[in-house]
């Protein structure tokens, strides 16, 4: 019997895998919003958001990351950066007002059975 409760089992533990993802966004046109990952639910256990706009944007930059709670929203003003950790992420989407420009990153965690 694997992982048994005496501590002597034959399967090895977890192992514990993180993933980034970076990018930049930009829009010279009206507002819009740009899913830039997801996934399966339960694919990933945790997730950290973040996203940075650009001092020369001219308005905030927002972020939704399901799920919404908590904090599963993100605002950044121009020059400035603003990050949220969420379990279960299953998506990540910026909506990107005319002519801002930024980056985003994304650190994703999984638990792996070898």
């Amino acid at each position: 019997m694997c992982n048994s409760f005496n501590g002597g089992g034959c399967c090895p533990p977890a192992q514990m895998f993180q993933e980034s993802i970076c990018g930049n966004f930009n829009n010279a046109t009206g507002t819009a919003t740009t899913t830039v990952w997801t996934a399966p639910a339960g694919a990933y256990f945790s997730g950290t958001f973040e996203i940075f706009n650009s001092a020369s944007s001219p308005d905030a930059v927002t972020a939704t990351i399901n799920p919404l709670s908590p904090l599963g929203t993100l605002d950044a003003d121009p020059g400035n950066s603003n990050t949220a950790s969420v379990n279960q992420p299953t998506a990540f989407a910026i909506t990107i007002p005319a002519g801002a420009s930024g980056k985003y990153c994304i650190n994703l965690y999984k638990r792996v059975l070898a």
